[in-house]
């Protein structure tokens, strides 16, 4: 049962770009890859591995990595979310735990963009908008770089016409 006067909150309306399972997919495989390596080396320079050991260690490899990379940025793609309103910046992320964030556009000190090497290759950058808030900085991650740049320059312009102290 709902308080009386309780606030109910929508969850966010935007998702990442349609790029955005395949940055986290390639960030995945990037992560597996010197592990899967790591393995290979050691069953070739350690003599007397018992085979069956090497079997389990290379099928628990390989399932991880497969779950890591083939189903995990779809499962994160469905939970993304965020959206910019003219009182607050939201973000929902995770693909395990979920968490949603709230800044409030008063609260704002600075908005960047970063775009890593992959990002890059996907025409992709991320928005960090940093507050005063313990919490650490909003990320919207994995948007396409025109949603991005749209993104910066409204969130400039919505703080910068607020007149909130950002402390």
């Amino acid at each position: 049962m709902t308080a009386p006067n309780a606030v109910t909150m929508a969850d966010p309306l935007w998702r990442p770009s349609t790029n955005a399972p395949k940055l986290w997919a390639i960030t995945a495989a990037l992560t597996w890859a010197p592990i899967i390596v790591a393995e290979i080396v050691a069953a070739i320079l350690i003599p007397g591995l018992p085979t069956w050991l090497v079997g389990a260690i290379a099928a628990v490899t390989v399932l991880g990595a497969a779950v890591h990379i083939l189903m995990v940025p779809a499962w994160r793609y469905r939970v993304h979310r965020w959206e910019i309103s003219d009182t607050a910046v939201y973000t929902r992320t995770g693909w395990f735990t979920h968490e949603r964030r709230i800044a409030p556009i008063s609260r704002i000190q600075t908005v960047d963009t970063e775009r890593g090497p992959i990002d890059r290759m996907l025409g992709l950058a991320t928005v960090t908008v940093t507050t005063a808030s313990s919490a650490g900085a909003v990320k919207i991650s994995a948007l396409d770089q025109d949603v991005a740049d749209r993104t910066v320059a409204q969130l400039t312009e919505i703080a910068g016409s607020n007149a909130g102290d950002a402390t």
